[in-house]
């Protein structure tokens, strides 16, 4: 097996109904970052591993995301899209993927924007080595409000190997967390297939595949790829990720295509979307 049948998989079907009003109109995966859609940043990022071939998983206005994104040329890949019908978590959404996936993928859940670094490491370690059936991306966090928001990954002896996942841990004991990208073999689809819906929350958690995988002897990998994950769940996550990337663009402003804009207007770190009208002589 070679890189070259490394496929993309993006999860983004959530409802998003923590994000209205946003949401009543666009689903989080495609809401602006830099005037970009959230998806369009993560497609870019498998590029750079060499993907080509993306399955998207489809939910809460999906045909938005699919007229948004196309066929996939534009970003020199090719795109198939698959509903998930029922929202019951991230390894259900995953699990409606099983009769159209045949290589290992790389996995993004499509509300978070994740700025990486040697995303190809990663792939790397998963290819090169002869006994992982998988490789989660992981932070060093010690933020523990952030690890009880995500889920705490507990490592064997060897520092190298996964012992144990928790989701949404009540108690912390160590300061790896892990941050919703995954590279996964097609021994995952076992695992779900016996994975039970969570008392939690009454979903079918990848974390519990994850552990599953591991119980079964399976070899679950990490790389700390993860320079910063920011989760859209809040209205202000979207403001407080524009600002961020803004930042470190070393920008105070972007103003998108097709604005009008008051002769007087004042614009102070702050985006700009497309075809925005601005008539008065404001300071935004």
């Amino acid at each position: 097996m070679s890189i070259s049948n490394l496929l993309g998989v993006i999860l983004a079907g959530g409802k998003g109904t923590r994000m209205l009003p946003f949401s009543t109109q666009y689903p989080k995966p495609i809401l602006p970052i830099l005037n970009r859609p959230l998806l369009v940043h993560q497609i870019e990022q498998m590029v750079t591993v060499g993907i080509n071939e993306i399955y998207i998983v489809l939910g809460h206005l999906g045909f938005e995301i699919a007229k948004e994104l196309g066929d996939g040329k534009e970003f020199g890949v090719t795109l198939h899209y698959v509903d998930q019908d029922e929202t019951l978590g991230i390894a259900h959404a995953l699990g409606k993927l099983e009769p159209h996936i045949k290589f290992p993928f790389l996995l993004f859940l499509g509300d978070i924007f994740f700025d990486t670094q040697n995303l190809r490491g990663m792939v790397d370690l998963f290819f090169e080595s002869v006994n992982l059936n998988a490789v989660l991306a992981v932070k060093k966090e010690h933020d523990e409000e952030a690890i009880k928001r995500n889920f705490a990954v507990i490592l064997n002896e060897n520092d190298e190997t996964v012992r144990r996942v928790i989701e949404k841990p009540r108690y912390v004991s160590n300061s790896i967390k892990g941050c919703g990208l995954y590279l996964f073999d097609l021994q995952i689809f076992d695992a779900i297939r016996r994975t039970p819906r969570t008392a939690m929350r009454d979903e079918y958690e990848i974390t519990e595949s994850i552990q599953i995988l591991i119980d079964h002897e399976c070899q679950v990998g990490i790389s700390d790829v993860i320079k910063e994950d920011l989760n859209l769940t809040y209205p202000r996550d979207l403001w407080s990720c524009n600002l961020k990337q803004l930042d470190k663009l070393g920008q105070n402003e972007m103003i998108g295509k097709n604005v009008q804009m008051h002769p007087q207007a004042v614009i102070e770190r702050s985006i700009i979307g497309d075809n925005v009208f601005i008539k008065d002589p404001l300071t935004i």
